[in-house]
């Protein structure tokens, strides 16, 4: 694919205006094709500021899709689900952002529809395309011989005053920390330590969710993950342990629009040599299998 592979933008929310929209802008491979918005005001305002094409409504999604290669979405999972899988029946590759869907049957008709309309998918999970952590993951999976792993995301979204563009986020509220940022430590710890073959979990405060994961290489690995803990109680890590000693996530995962340009290259090397990326919507529709299992356990 030596042309520019024409990407679209559906969602005009934070996420979209701070990484999607300036990565997709900049990208010296893409020509960005428009943003998509339920809000008339707010498309028109996103694609101004980057120089592109402003739809909305029904009519506008069939353009976009009819006027793209590809589409990246920056809306709620269990919107983008029905929408990604309108966009392979229309023959777009899917930049998708985690989770693909919070239920099985919404990422499982994604993954279907990629599959049938043979289109190239990827899913962004950050770990796996910031520079430092990517690096990171491949050289732990190289290495092997792991025993256990620790990780914990704690976010504060949801305690009084905060601050983050976020935290007004509707499906954040109601399915938490889980669904939002599980996804992360699950894409680094399923490479690594090998597909979930039985979890475990409880509940902590505000939401807090514990899980316990075996794993088919044998080791076992455990999570701690929130958007209510304490300000100063908030943020993230992963710890390996096994035959060649301790292992840390790197603390520095760089810029996300950089990041975001990596998922965008990976899409289109998937679209070009028509191989799937290891980071696809298969494994995105696996992640939310796994978290679907954890939130039965949370509540049993």
């Amino acid at each position: 694919m030596d042309t520019l592979l024409r990407i679209g933008l559906v969602g005009t929310g934070p996420w979209a205006g701070a990484t999607q929209a300036p990565a997709l802008a900049g990208h010296p491979g893409v020509a960005f094709s428009g943003v998509w918005g339920r809000r008339p005001e707010a498309a028109a305002l996103l694609a101004d500021t980057h120089r592109t094409a402003a739809f909305t409504g029904e009519d506008g999604l069939s353009a976009l899709f009819a006027s793209s290669d590809a589409v990246a979405f920056s809306v709620p999972p269990d919107v983008q689900a029905p929408l990604a899988t309108r966009a392979a029946e229309a023959g777009c590759h899917l930049l998708l952002d985690k989770p693909v869907a919070t239920s099985v049957e919404g990422a499982r008709a994604v993954a279907r529809a990629a599959e049938q309309a043979a289109v190239a998918s990827v899913v962004f999970c950050t770990l796996r395309f910031a520079a430092p952590t990517a690096g990171w993951i491949a050289a732990q999976r190289e290495a092997g011989g792991w025993f256990t792993a620790h990780g914990h995301w704690l976010g504060s979204l949801h305690v009084p005053g905060s601050e983050s563009p976020f935290a007004a986020s509707a499906w954040r509220r109601e399915k938490g920390g889980l669904w939002d940022v599980g996804p992360h430590l699950l894409s680094v710890l399923l490479p690594v330590l090998g597909d979930v073959t039985g979890l475990s979990g409880g509940r902590g405060p505000a939401g807090t969710a514990h899980l316990v994961l075996r794993h088919a290489g044998g080791a076992s690995s455990t999570l701690t993950v929130g958007l209510g803990a304490p300000e100063r109680a908030a943020g993230a890590g992963l710890v390996l342990l096994g035959e060649h000693g301790r292992a840390e996530l790197p603390e520095t995962w760089g810029d996300p629009v950089d990041s975001f340009r990596s998922a965008v290259d990976a899409l289109r090397q998937a679209a070009r040599e028509g191989r799937p990326h290891p980071c696809d919507v298969r494994f995105g529709l696996r992640i939310t299998e796994v978290l679907a299992q954890a939130e039965a356990a949370l509540s049993g």
